[in-house]
């Protein structure tokens, strides 16, 4: 090769270096070069979004609004129309009842009944529950009620004495936790005997007393010896109280020994059935273990009476009808209670 074109080749060459044209043998590093700061890339916009995702999306979501347990809807709580033969049982929460209503829990069925203003002798006979309910306590064997009460699995419901609350201190809490409480007036006097103001008072004092010491609301009566009428029944109806009375006596205030209260209370068992006993009787004590045995033989359970009532409550007709349509089983009137 001539000398003057070697030499126009090099000045070729090194013009070429001063410029920066691309030279071939160094292109497959700089595109290596350049896939991997794309991946960084990619990786690094790809965790920006999972963050994004999680910890951002975190700060701005809502919590969807919770459901008090136990609660029914304020609806239900409304007046029939017609002949009264409708079934506050329609207007249930479907599914709601399984599970057991808290002590403190009035339920849209109880609320119904309250403004009804008239008495409770029985639920309906639709479902397989009963209410075991102590009158007069707290007292002596309470503590041995609730004990046995706690063993078996057995909820109740016990109707407070007001002045005998300081007798056994705690007692109306536990009670609830085991069922509900109720006002049985404060001395235990037969009040179609006294004035209407006194009546008042006597149940009003021991709504307040119970309330307090149980540690919530308190909306369900019972008149001592059933003895109740008209003035009566608008007194309870007007501080928000359901009476309640019975379906069964167990007759443990008459003196019956341990084996008629057995007689009398298994013999009035089937579902709807409010059966009434003492607390503060020791044959009753006594009769319960075969009571609860009796519960499980007739494949029957035994609830608060709030529990029975949401579960299974009356007819508007049954409940005109009082004790009769209940076909009470002993005195539903100036008798135990």
């Amino acid at each position: 090769m001539p000398e003057s074109e070697a030499f126009r080749r090099a000045a070729r060459r090194a013009a070429e270096r001063r410029s920066g044209a691309r030279r071939p043998g160094r292109t497959p590093r700089r595109r290596a070069a350049r896939g991997l700061t794309a991946l960084a890339a990619a990786a690094i916009v790809a965790t920006i979004l999972a963050l994004l995702a999680s910890g951002g999306g975190s700060r701005v979501r809502t919590r969807a609004p919770s459901t008090v347990a136990g609660t029914r809807p304020t609806g239900a709580a409304t007046t029939p129309n017609g002949a009264g033969t409708a079934s506050i049982g329609a207007r249930r929460t479907r599914g709601q009842g399984a599970a057991a209503l808290p002590g403190f829990a009035e339920s849209g069925e109880v609320r119904w009944l309250v403004s009804l203003g008239l008495p409770i002798y029985c639920a309906g006979s639709r479902g397989s529950e009963v209410a075991l309910t102590f009158d007069d306590g707290p007292g002596p064997y309470t503590r041995l009620v609730l004990a046995k009460l706690r063993k078996h699995g057995v909820r109740a419901t016990f109707f407070i004495v007001g002045r005998n609350i300081p007798l056994v201190p705690g007692a109306t809490r536990d009670e609830r936790t085991l069922g509900a409480v109720g006002d049985h007036t404060f001395t235990h006097p037969l009040l179609t005997a006294l004035a209407p103001g006194e009546a008042e008072h006597e149940i009003v004092r021991t709504q307040t007393a119970v309330a307090s010491s149980s540690g919530g609301p308190v909306f369900l009566f019972r008149p001592p010896y059933g003895g109740r009428n008209a003035t009566i029944d608008r007194i309870v109806s007007a501080h928000g109280l359901l009476q309640i009375l019975w379906t069964v006596d167990s007759a443990d205030s008459l003196g019956a020994d341990y084996a008629q209260i057995e007689r009398n209370v298994i013999g009035g068992l089937r579902p709807g059935a409010i059966i009434l006993m003492h607390e503060n009787h020791g044959q009753t004590v006594r009769a319960l273990l075969n009571i609860f045995a009796a519960l499980k033989r007739k494949h029957l359970r035994a609830v608060s009476v709030p529990q029975l009532l949401t579960d299974d409550p009356p007819s508007v007709a049954q409940v005109r009808a009082g004790g009769t349509a209940c076909g009470v089983h002993g005195r539903a009137a100036l008798g135990g209670g």
